[in-house]
């Protein structure tokens, strides 16, 4: 049974259940006993001061939830459940330490925004330096044949190649190779392009679902639902017989991703029990830069990177709420002595907040728009 990834990926999702629901409970105990409690800034929104005293750090049990699991059921020999696997933990790490100067230090700031970074690109910096010169991350063709059949699909001649080469949404030709980007031709310039442009990826999305995070099981949810569809992809570009029918790009051993994914959604679908309005923990940095972390470079590994603008559109909407918001803000002040604004308050689902529409229709809102673009990003396979 264990050879099969269905059994495997069902007992991964099953266990990261039970420890989420059974062991959640004890862990929200010994955070209340250890007073590791959220301050609140009063930003006058409805019910927020409400909040102030509830658990925080809550991100150790999703962690430990997608952690278990994978070790448990996945073939740790994978290169690309190693690199979910260092990204979940350190990244986890970088988010505990901002939780912890935050509660024990009691300075609201908490970790400095450029270490926050600093640990990000770190981040970036392994999974692009191995996904480029990994021996063991290649792209494998068949040779063309008039039989689809199964028995014909797997017998046919292949070819393994390294490749820089990624997925583009909605076109017929569907693929871009990021050595086209260099006009130097020359191999460390191309290594450069790349590693930058995983590390946009692995900052841009952990700090999405950072700021998303922003009220009860808005974050959990989404990545719960983004995480669903990145197993889907694996299994689909880890399956010789699905790549070929769907003309998707066949990426040896990435099928053991959807162990990985598996145990993500049971982490981020458990921790609603305790998270969702109104919420008993919040995940904290702890949680969400994991979450955004291990999403980032899932989308890399399965060269599905440029559908995040669509699938983790919730996170891109957020992230860019808060940017127009100061621009804007900034710009007004200098032209005209005044700052103004784009939204009530941003993040999005503060604005949401502020025009007082209870918490949890907002964040179910978001969750259904969520399952909508999860369904365009799916609808990819075939729409080109």
């Amino acid at each position: 049974m264990f050879q099969y990834i269905s059994f495997r990926a069902g007992m991964a999702t099953l266990i990261s259940l039970l420890i989420t629901i059974t062991f959640g409970k004890s862990l929200i105990n010994l955070l209340q006993k250890k007073q590791v409690g959220e301050s609140i800034r009063d930003l006058g929104l409805a019910g927020q001061m409400e909040k102030k005293g509830t658990p925080t750090m809550g991100g150790l049990i999703i962690i430990a939830a997608i952690v278990i699991p994978t070790l448990l059921f996945a073939k740790l020999e994978n290169i690309y459940v190693i690199l979910l696997l260092i990204t979940t933990i350190v990244l986890g790490v970088i988010g505990f330490i901002d939780d912890y100067i935050k509660v024990f230090k009691k300075n609201k700031e908490g970790l400095a925004g450029k270490f926050k970074v600093f640990g990000q690109i770190l981040v970036g910096l392994i999974v692009g330096t191995t996904l480029y010169f990994s021996d063991e991350v290649v792209i494998r063709e068949f040779q063309e044949s008039g039989d689809n059949t199964e028995e014909v699909v797997q017998a046919r001649e292949y070819t393994d190649f390294k490749s820089t080469t990624t997925t583009i949404p909605f076109v017929k030709n569907n693929e871009l190779d990021y050595s086209k980007l260099n006009p130097t031709n020359i191999d460390w310039v191309t290594a450069g392009i790349y590693v930058l442009i995983v590390i946009f990826f692995v900052t841009a999305i952990s700090n999405g679902a950072n700021i998303t995070d922003g009220i009860d099981g808005l974050a959990a949810g989404t990545s719960a639902i983004i995480g669903l569809t990145l197993a889907i992809f694996a299994y689909i570009s880890g399956n010789a017989i699905f790549s070929d029918y769907l003309n998707v790009m066949f990426i040896p051993n990435s099928g053991e991703l959807v162990i990985f994914c598996t145990a993500f959604v049971g982490a981020c679908v458990g921790f609603l029990w305790y998270n969702s309005f109104p919420a008993q923990v919040f995940m904290g940095d702890t949680g969400s830069l994991s979450l955004g972390g291990a999403i980032a470079v899932l989308a890399l590994v399965l060269r599905k990177e440029l559908l995040i603008p669509v699938l983790c559109g919730i996170f891109v909407i957020e992230n860019l709420s808060v940017i127009m918001q100061v621009s804007y803000f900034k710009y007004t002040k200098k032209k005209y002595g005044e700052g103004r604004r784009i939204f009530k308050m941003s993040p999005l689902h503060h604005h949401y907040q502020k025009s007082e529409i209870p918490e949890a229709k907002i964040v179910t809102r978001f969750w259904i728009v969520g399952i909508l673009l999860a369904i365009m990003t799916l609808a990819t396979l075939k729409l080109r």
